[in-house]
C-alpha cells in the first residue's frame, strides 16, 4: 500500500511522528560545540543590529510572515553572507525526498546548500512562523522534516537548522540514529529584540558558515 505524501507546510508535529520516529534529547549538551566560537563582532556590525532592533521592535509582533523576513530577518542573513567556493543561500527552494516510504516536497524559507543553479547538498535551514497560515503550526515539525529529508539525500547523520516565531529564535540540531529513528536538541530562545541575544544570535549564525558549511561544502 503506498504511503501519504506530504507537503512542509502542511506537517504538524503530529503528523511528523506518523512518519517516523522523532524524539527529544532533553538536554542541551550538544550546543555547547555549535554554540563555542570565538568571534568578535566589529563596530559596523554592532551598529548594525542594534539599528535594526530600533527600526523593529515595536512593530514585529504585527508583522505578516514576509514583512517579519524583509525587515528583519534577511538583512541579518545577507550581513552574515552565506556565501563561500561551494555553497551559497537559497530563499524559496524546493527539496523533496523519501522517509518510511512517504514522499515530502516543499519550498523552505532558507537554505544554505551547494549548488549552482540548483540546491545540491544541504547543510542548514530556517524555518519561519507562518501568520497567514489558515490553520497556525509551530514551525519545529516543518523545520524537522526538512532537516530529515536533507539528512536522507545528503546520506548523512546530522543537520542543523532554525526555527523563528516572531522575535524568538531557537536553534536546532537533528541526528539520525536508527533506520527512520530521529533525535532532536533544541537551544533556549533567543530574544532577538534584546541586543545581547542578538549579537549571539549573528555569532551563532557566522559559527554555522565557517564551522560547519566550509567544512562539509569541502568534504
Amino acid at each position: 500500500m503506498e504511503k501519504k505524501s506530504y507537503i512542509f507546510s502542511e506537517i504538524s508535529f503530529k503528523i511528523l511522528n506518523e512518519i517516523a520516529d522523532f524524539k527529544q534529547v532533553r538536554n542541551r549538551e550538544i550546543f555547547k560545540e555549535w554554540f563555542n566560537f570565538k568571534y568578535e563582532i566589529n563596530e559596523y556590525d554592532k551598529e548594525f543590529l542594534k539599528k535594526l532592533i530600533i527600526k523593529n521592535e515595536f512593530n514585529i509582533d504585527f508583522y505578516s510572515e514576509r514583512q517579519l523576513s524583509g525587515h528583519f530577518i534577511i538583512p541579518i542573513l545577507n550581513r552574515v553572507d552565506f556565501y563561500g567556493e561551494n555553497y551559497r543561500e537559497w530563499f524559496e527552494a524546493e527539496i523533496q525526498g523519501i522517509i518510511n516510504g512517504h514522499k515530502l516536497n516543499g519550498n523552505l524559507d532558507f537554505m544554505v546548500a551547494s549548488g549552482e543553479l540548483k540546491p545540491e547538498k544541504s547543510f542548514f535551514f530556517i524555518q519561519e512562523f507562518k501568520k497567514s497560515a489558515p490553520i497556525p503550526k509551530h514551525p519545529r515539525g516543518q523545520l524537522l522534516a526538512q532537516m530529515a529529508v536533507a539528512i536522507e539525500n545528503n546520506q548523512g547523520k546530522k543537520m542543523r537548522g532554525i526555527y523563528n516565531i516572531g522575535k524568538y529564535w531557537n536553534f536546532v540540531v537533528l541526528e539520525k540514529i536508527g533506520e527512520f529513528k530521529y533525535q532532536y536538541h533544541e537551544s533556549e530562545s533567543f530574544d532577538a529584540l534584546k541586543i545581547n541575544d542578538l549579537k549571539q544570535i549573528f555569532i551563532i549564525l557566522k559559527s554555522v558558515k565557517h564551522k560547519y558549511c566550509n567544512l562539509i561544502a569541502n568534504e
